[in-house]
């Protein structure tokens, strides 16, 4: 199963694209994770989007051959960050590559309740005409106190967090059998 993960944060330390990468590693022989660079994309704009850039297309491209979307998201002001709203911008427009292709989300903050504000926002979001995301039901990752779950090599040490992930996972695989 091919999978891509789309971070909604662009920061070269963030904690989200930590947990995006830990994700990749630990479960390398369940699917290929394939990480996308959002800092690559122009900002939206719909004069251009029949001739959009070649980096937009390319960006496309990759979610529409993959199987799945993992969706990791920080929260900004209690939402989903402007990279991630302009990235989505450029799928639900003109070729709608996400248009039935199933998404997971998962988020992380240093505060307490790890960006549920923000996957509120970014699941209506995935409902909409433009996107009409299907998403995994009733698997919610929020990982909360962040900073304190990884280590200063970026690796995730929290068990139960791991734990947890590696249930959210299993019922990932699970719920995929229907759709590849």
């Amino acid at each position: 199963m091919k999978v891509v993960a789309i971070v909604g944060s662009i920061r070269k330390e963030s904690y989200n694209l930590q947990l995006a990468k830990h994700v990749q590693k630990r479960y390398a022989e369940q699917f290929d994770l394939e990480i996308l660079d959002l800092s690559i994309l122009p900002m939206y704009n719909q004069d251009i989007e029949l001739d959009a850039p070649q980096e937009v297309l390319d960006f496309k491209a990759k979610v529409k051959a993959a199987d799945a979307v993992l969706w990791v998201t920080p929260e900004y002001n209690s939402t989903i960050p402007g990279v991630l709203g302009n990235a989505i911008d450029w799928l639900s427009r003109v070729e709608k590559v996400m248009n039935g292709k199933p998404s997971i989300i998962m988020g992380s903050s240093m505060g307490i309740l790890g960006s549920v504000k923000a996957q509120m926002h970014l699941r209506d979001i995935l409902f909409a005409s433009g996107l009409n995301s299907p998403l995994l039901p009733m698997n919610e990752v929020y990982v909360g106190a962040v900073h304190e779950k990884f280590d200063a090599e970026g690796n995730l040490t929290d068990e139960s967090t791991i734990n947890f992930l590696d249930s959210v996972i299993s019922n990932f695989q699970e719920w995929m059998k229907q759709y590849v």
